[in-house]
């Protein structure tokens, strides 16, 4: 039986309970997924658990939960009038960038090792890209660019890259285990990123899907498995970190947006069928629109999953903020991993009876 060790607040019981019973059906089936569960409300810790697999200071792969800090990040420049969501960029505007209107999902030929790595190489790269479908015309999710291309505008509006900006406006002053480029001295806490536990169905290598999410030299676990990845923090899906530093940027996130700011990147932007995955009217401003896929959580609410099924999002209706990490790709694949949903709706069940008390 995988032991599950971790504290969680009084009322936050039933939480517990789920995790536990999430790792053990796992683990009877694939192993220890190598699971850890963070939740904050209004920026109290109430819920840190963990499996044998990932203890709860270890950091791993996250990827797409990078663009969490990267659109916060954005949005901060917005709330501040660094940036403006409607000044030009790419082509288009800055919104219509975050909504992954750009059509910019992939290279011809594909990309360099060096350049997926990099949001600069890979911006360089893009601006000599063929749109592959008319920019503003659809929207289809960008997997591994759309941070690329937001940072090229962070660059020209500051002289600073992403990257930077994040560290000193947010990862830093919240003591976030949440790295878009992890220094070299914390190496020793990374755990690899496990493969997907059954070989991946054969899918048509023309198609957009294939295009927007294949890093060079095999699949994304073997990407984020390089030091190069993880020294890059490319903003789109080269994170590293732990549950507990998910948790705390969408904490943060409730903390540094203003109301307006934050329904504004919240809101449907992007109406109508994803070319990339063929989901439905799924993005906000950049950040996924986590209640289509979480029912239990308001309209307001905004995140993003990440490939190996982690979770992070922010619920400003409860003021839960919400941090699910794993170290093996979740099977099936796709977004955050099945168990999220159960766990979420604990989470909120717990957190508005402990608002009521």
């Amino acid at each position: 039986m995988t032991q599950v060790q971790g504290t969680v607040a009084p009322g936050f019981e039933d939480v517990r309970e789920r995790f536990a019973a999430s790792v053990e059906a796992e683990s009877a089936q694939y192993g220890d997924p190598g699971a850890q569960l963070s939740v904050r409300v209004h920026g109290r810790p109430v819920v840190d658990l963990w499996s044998e697999g990932l203890p709860g200071d270890a950091l791993t792969g996250v990827f797409s939960v990078a663009k969490g800090a990267s659109h916060l990040t954005v949005a901060l420049l917005v709330r501040d009038g660094v940036l403006s969501l409607d000044q030009p960029a790419w082509g288009l505007t800055l919104r219509e960038v975050l909504g992954h209107r750009a059509g910019l999902i992939a290279a011809d030929g594909g990309f360099t090792p060096e350049e997926v790595a990099d949001d600069r190489l890979l911006a360089e790269r893009l601006s000599r890209q063929k749109p592959f479908w008319a920019p503003g015309a659809a929207y289809g999710y960008h997997a591994l660019t759309v941070a690329a291309l937001t940072g090229a505008v962070v660059r020209e509006a500051t002289g600073r890259s992403l990257q930077d900006i994040y560290a000193e406006r947010i990862r830093a002053p919240y003591g976030l285990e949440l790295y878009l480029g992890l220094p070299e001295e914390l190496e020793p806490r990374y755990r690899e990123v496990l493969p997907f536990p059954e070989p991946l169905p054969p899918g048509d290598p023309e198609s957009l899907m294939a295009k927007a999410f294949t890093p060079p030299q095999g699949g994304l676990d073997a990407f984020i498995n390089t030091r190069a990845a993880r020294a890059g923090g490319q903003g789109s899906a080269g994170g590293v970190g732990n549950a507990r530093g998910v948790a705390g940027l969408y904490a943060a996130a409730l903390t540094l947006l203003d109301e307006q700011t934050a329904a504004e990147f919240a809101r449907l932007s992007s109406p109508g069928t994803d070319l990339v995955t063929g989901e439905e009217d799924h993005f906000g401003l950049g950040f996924e629109r986590v209640s289509a896929k979480y029912p239990y959580l308001g309209d307001d609410a905004f995140g993003h999953g990440g490939a190996a099924g982690s979770m992070g999002w922010a619920d400003p209706s409860t003021g839960v903020a919400y941090g699910y990490v794993r170290r093996r790709m979740a099977w099936p694949p796709g977004g955050g991993a099945a168990e999220n949903v159960p766990l979420g709706e604990a989470v909120i069940a717990a957190a508005r009876a402990f608002a009521g008390r």
